[in-house]
């Protein structure tokens, strides 16, 4: 049996997620968690084999867990989901071992198959991820930028990303500025718009 923790932040995929994964007989998800922060504590208490994560997980990112993971549980393999493809993030992966990487609207065949085969010590890179990645070039957006436009995203006012990013609200209205200066985008409509398609935040 093939011990799996999934960190994945809509609590409708996480379930489905979870429901799928569990109809397969060899697989049994030990941990579910939301954010990048729950990620270790819940690693080291459960021990599993594979850690399924979302790249764009509040806390802090899927990466950075994998890293804190590579480091402190290596005996666990890592696969990151991801809506969008980014060079730089299939670059930082591979710098700290991760073994996976798929997009998220895969096949749920295709992720039992990938944690099975990543178990097995192979590595599994989606080719549609890494050619999407290096088409669009690398994200020019700083991790915070990426942070206050995610939020941003997901429909949080100017006032809600500063309470959530300890941030002042002129901060977080600098913030957006230079994102949208940085990326040619006309409002933050724009912003969200054209850094989703590049895959420089989660969708």
């Amino acid at each position: 049996m093939i011990r799996i923790l999934l960190a994945e932040d809509m609590h409708m995929v996480r379930g489905a997620l979870v429901a799928l994964l569990s109809l397969e007989p060899d697989l049994e998800v030990v941990a579910e968690v939301a954010e990048g922060t729950a990620i270790l504590p819940n690693a080291l208490t459960h021990r599993p084999d594979v850690a399924v994560l979302d790249i764009g997980l509040p806390g802090i990112d899927g990466l950075a867990a994998a890293g804190a993971l590579s480091q402190q549980l290596p005996t666990c393999r890592t696969i990151m989901l991801t809506s969008h493809a980014d060079s730089a993030n299939i670059a930082r992966a591979m710098l700290i071992g991760v073994s996976g990487f798929l997009p998220k609207d895969a096949p749920p065949t295709r992720l039992a198959d990938a944690i099975r085969r990543v178990h097995r010590g192979e590595r599994v890179i989606d080719s549609e991820i890494v050619v999407a990645a290096f088409h669009h070039g690398p994200n020019p957006l700083t991790e915070r930028e990426r942070d206050v436009l995610t939020h941003v995203a997901k429909g949080s006012d100017v006032s809600d990303v500063a309470a959530k990013l300890y941030l002042a609200p002129g901060t977080v209205r600098n913030y957006l500025s230079a994102i949208m200066s940085k990326i040619g985008a006309r409002n933050r409509v724009d912003a969200i718009r054209i850094a989703r398609d590049r895959g420089w935040i989660s969708a």
